[in-house]
């Protein structure tokens, strides 16, 4: 009886302890900053199929794997990446413009999708008067163009892009950008990310990076970088 009363008391203190921690690094929270594709609109798909079909009209045997490689992630980077690949006859830029070409179509075909719990969570957040944003990689115009489509634009104080900055994704200039101009310190905001690029600009600006997986779950050394992992946008709530 002795063992199992100080077995429950240590347990109920170290469920104590770490709810008081939780407590305190969510009462540090003070903004939330998001990435567009994959996260706030379910377009990484059409990126996924577009990517594949680009680079195979250019004759090279790109697969699916390749095409997760590129998500979010800087156009030098990813050009020296898939030259390593495939050799330098890989012209990323002019295959990555074709890509674009059919993303367009195919979004002009299925139109732009909202991913779940968007409205929840920012209406949530607006009401606990916490700061949003949003950092991503597609050009700014673009970005703006589709979160207008999709009624969310306004919504944000801050729409940021990669662009913008001198290296996107996985280096951690948008992040750090987006913070500045929110006015908040990186280790106050929250990043929200589908790809491992984006989680690792998350991580080296000092945000606390949050999945809400997508195309692919995060492996082993994505999970020891997250502060959380969400399986929608509404599991943020939680969180802040």
């Amino acid at each position: 009886m002795k063992k199992f009363y100080v077995s429950y008391l240590e347990k109920a203190n170290a469920f104590s302890h770490k709810n008081f921690w939780k407590g305190v690094v969510t009462a540090m929270i003070k903004a939330v900053i998001f990435d567009m594709d994959g996260v706030l609109i379910d377009t990484e798909k059409h990126y996924y199929a577009a990517w594949q079909q680009a680079a195979r009209e250019a004759g090279f045997p790109f697969t699916g794997e390749h095409a997760l490689m590129l998500r979010s992630c800087d156009a030098k980077v990813a050009q020296k990446q898939m030259q390593e690949i495939f050799g330098e006859s890989f012209d990323y830029y002019a295959i990555r413009e074709r890509r674009r070409e059919l993303v367009k179509q195919r979004l002009e075909q299925y139109g732009l999708e909202k991913k779940p719990g968007i409205d929840e969570i920012l209406a949530f957040l607006h009401e606990k008067g916490l700061k949003t944003a949003v950092a991503t990689a597609t050009p700014i115009e673009l970005a703006k163009e589709h979160l207008t489509k999709i009624g969310v634009y306004e919504l944000f104080d801050q729409v940021v892009s990669a662009k913008q900055v001198e290296k996107g994704k996985p280096a951690p200039d948008v992040y750090l950008f987006a913070c500045e101009q929110i006015g908040r310190k990186p280790e106050e905001c929250i990043a929200v990310e589908d790809s491992p690029n984006g989680i690792l600009a998350a991580y080296r600006a000092g945000c606390k990076p949050v999945m809400v997986p997508d195309l692919t779950p995060p492996d082993e050394e994505i999970k020891k970088l997250l502060f959380a992992c969400v399986q929608d946008l509404t599991g943020l709530a939680e969180l802040v």
